[in-house]
Formats: structure tokens, C-alpha cells, sequence
């Protein structure tokens, strides 16, 4: 009796790297194109990361875990934009608040703005716990705001924000724009005596914050307050502010 030819099994030199990364690596080929499973899961990657910009962030949650962190009471604020398709449309509304007026201004040394920015699956997902990690990193000498939550937001609302809350030094918490192979990674940005008018240049970044894949809390938050540090006894933040920390800082 005939028993049916097996295919030959070749040896995949991908397999061990696929497994070290999320990145679309080793796929392989059919003909000239890529294979058809790939193909349709980089269009659903894609259809994926389009549809996650459009998702609103649901602010209750995060304002009800932030009453528990000892911050005072949290702030919700929105930007200019009326909608999600106006803040997509026109990035210069994301980044003035609807109105400023009412805010504490007892005058911080630092305070957290969490804007929903491109990915409200991100700051759904990873804001709270990031927020702790930075209160537990953070100087004890320091005195921290109130945090305050932003919808409809890009990074520089916080400038205004920071300035009418007469804070030293605002960090920002945004999502991140959604990418084929991630759409939930967390932003953290540094700005030292924020103001309208402030310029990329003059904020730090730290991105790729979403564990266990890309960079842990308590990682980032260590990062954050050295910079942090640092921009108090620098007197400014940006280009010139350097994180010099070995590569072991990055571990968790």
C-alpha cells in the first residue's frame, strides 16, 4: 500500500529571531510576493492601527485610578478640537487647552499631563502605572501637581497648562501613533519651565514605553527623573540635556 509523499521540511534560520522581536522579519516568499497569511496579516495590521487613532479615550477609569495615588484631585481638560476628526485634521487645535482658566497654580516643581494623543488604547493601558512609577522615582524633596488629563491633546497643551499652573517642569504621558506592529506604545515627554512657544528642541523624549515587549515603568521612570534632575540643575531641558546612563539602566 502508497502512502502519500510528505513535503520536505527545510530548516528556518527565522525562527529564533522572530521570537526576539515584533517586527515583521523572515517571511518568506510565494514567487515573487510574499506569502498569502502574510499578506493579510500586515492588511489587518494596518486596518488595525488606522482604526485604533479613531478610538476615544475613556477618562473615567483613569481619573478614578488616580484618586488613589495621593496627588490631589485629578484635572480633565480638552483641547480646541470638538472631535476626533477635527483633532486629526488640525494638529495646531490639539495643542492649546479649551480653557485654562480655574487651574491650581500653587506653583509645582513638577506635574504629569496625561493627553490621549494618538493611541488611547496606549494611555488606557499604561498611564496609571506609569504615573506611580514616576511618583516613586521622582526626588522626595519634590512637590508634585495635581495630574491632569487631557483629551483631544498633542504634547505642547502641556506648555500651556504647565504655565498656568506655575509648574517648574510638566511631563507629558501621550500615545504614541500606532504602528503595524505596535498600537500601544506610551511617550513620555520632559519640558523645564514650560510655556507656550516651547519647541521640540527644548523637551526630552523617552518612547516605546508598553511591557513587557518594549520599555518597562520602573525603566522609564528612572529615566525621566534623572533628566529630570538634571534639567533643574542645567535650567532647561532638550538638546542640551543629556541622559548619560549606562545601558544597564534600561533593565525592567
Amino acid at each position: 500500500m502508497s502512502t502519500a509523499a510528505q513535503p520536505e521540511r527545510r530548516f528556518d534560520p527565522w525562527v529564533s529571531l522572530r521570537g526576539a522581536t515584533q517586527a515583521r522579519i523572515g517571511l518568506g516568499r510565494a514567487g515573487m510576493s510574499l506569502p498569502t497569511a502574510a499578506v493579510l496579516e500586515l492588511q489587518g495590521a494596518l486596518a488595525a492601527a488606522r482604526d485604533s487613532v479613531h478610538v476615544p479615550l475613556d477618562t473615567d477609569p483613569i481619573m478614578a485610578g488616580l484618586v488613589g495615588l495621593g496627588l490631589g484631585e485629578p484635572i480633565l481638560l480638552t483641547s480646541q478640537a470638538p472631535d476626533r476628526a477635527a483633532y486629526l485634521r488640525r494638529p495646531d487645535w490639539g495643542r492649546v487647552p479649551a480653557a485654562v482658566a480655574g487651574l491650581p497654580d500653587d506653583g509645582w516643581d513638577v506635574g504629569v499631563v496625561i493627553a490621549d494623543g494618538l493611541s488611547s488604547k496606549a494611555v488606557s493601558e499604561h498611564a496609571l502605572p506609569m504615573v506611580q512609577a514616576l511618583v516613586a522615582a521622582f526626588d522626595p524633596e519634590l512637590s508634585v501637581a495635581p495630574p491632569v488629563v487631557v483629551t483631544q491633546a498633542r504634547v505642547a497643551i502641556a506648555d500651556h497648562i504647565g504655565q498656568a499652573m506655575k509648574l517648574g517642569a510638566v511631563i507629558v504621558l501621550v500615545g504614541e501613533r500606532p504602528g503595524l506592529s505596535v498600537a500601544d506604545s506610551l511617550g513620555i515627554y520632559l519640558t523645564y519651565a514650560p510655556q507656550p512657544g516651547r519647541t521640540d528642541a527644548e523637551r526630552n523624549c523617552i518612547s516605546n514605553v508598553h511591557p513587557p515587549e518594549g520599555l518597562g515603568y520602573a525603566a522609564a521612570a528612572a529615566t525621566a527623573a534623572r533628566l529630570l534632575r538634571g534639567a533643574r540643575a542645567l535650567g532647561r531641558s532638550g538638546v542640551e540635556l543629556k541622559d548619560t546612563a549606562g545601558p544597564d539602566a534600561l533593565a525592567g
